[in-house]
């Protein structure tokens, strides 16, 4: 009997656009590493981790996920329910393999916050030991299908090389060579 591992993606979005920009590389991954795992994710928007008793619910989703997607047009700062429901998921040492940002930034916005919000998440990666990746302005959509996604990958805020999105599935990969058990395993 095969038994493919579960993968877990939970992500946090600002907004119903930005929602389905997150699912739409949600979908990419599981169409790339469908086959080799079983993929759920939770979908947490980010006026609903503003009540504290829905983010520590967040938090627990966090805490079972191999990667946490945060996904936002970059107008405004990150706000500060979606940077709590982090630093839980730093403090209480997040087994998730990469922390994924994704920006809209087409709509002509200040990269200033753009940059900003990129600073403090891949702070927030580097603190949960965790890859970061960072989209830049373009959507998932915008391209040819079958083409790759581009991501700056950065380790310190600033410090950016351009692997695609199969940067991540290499991780993933890597990443599943290594069983979970469960305590209900």
């Amino acid at each position: 009997m095969e038994v493919n591992p579960a993968f877990n993606v939970v992500i946090a979005y600002e907004d119903f656009e930005t929602g389905k920009q997150a699912k739409r590389t949600y979908d990419y991954l599981t169409q790339n590493l469908g086959q080799e795992c079983q993929f759920t994710n939770q979908m947490w928007k980010f006026e609903v981790l503003e009540i504290a008793k829905l983010r520590e619910l967040a938090a627990k989703d966090a805490a079972m996920a191999d990667i946490i997607i945060v996904s936002s047009h970059g107008a405004n700062l990150l706000p500060d329910g979606l940077k709590a429901w982090l630093e839980i998921c730093v403090s209480e040492k997040a087994h998730a393999i990469a922390l994924v940002a994704l920006f809209d930034s087409s709509r002509g916005d200040d990269p200033t916050m753009i940059r900003a919000n990129t600073a403090y998440l891949a702070d927030v990666a580097k603190r949960g030991e965790m890859e970061f990746f960072a989209q830049p302005g373009e959507l998932p959509n915008t391209k040819e299908p079958g083409e790759a996604f581009e991501f700056s990958r950065t380790t310190v805020p600033h410090e950016q090389a351009l692997p695609t999105i199969s940067t991540i599935s290499n991780i993933v990969q890597r990443d599943l060579s290594f069983p979970r058990w469960g305590i209900n395993e």
